[in-house]
């Protein structure tokens, strides 16, 4: 039988995670996108919203912008 190693979070702890991991974010900032859209992918459990720390990743990596050397080749998103 395989463990599962993936966490579940609640929102504050997801917020917390991501930070540690060097992807600032705030625990209201996941609860506006939930809210408009844009979030990273969640479930209910109860009356919490769960994130697994994959979609986290996920979610983060997929905000990072290309490489850089200076602020003329950002894209404007």
């Amino acid at each position: 039988m395989m463990l599962n190693t993936q966490q579940n979070l609640t929102r504050r702890q997801a917020a917390e995670w991501l930070t540690a991991k060097g992807y600032p974010t705030a625990k209201t900032t996941l609860d506006k996108l939930a809210t408009i859209g844009g979030s990273p992918t969640y479930r209910i459990f109860g009356n919490r919203a769960i994130y697994t720390t994959a979609d986290l990743l996920e979610w983060a990596e997929a905000r990072l912008s290309a490489p850089v050397e200076n602020t003329a080749q950002r894209e404007v998103i």
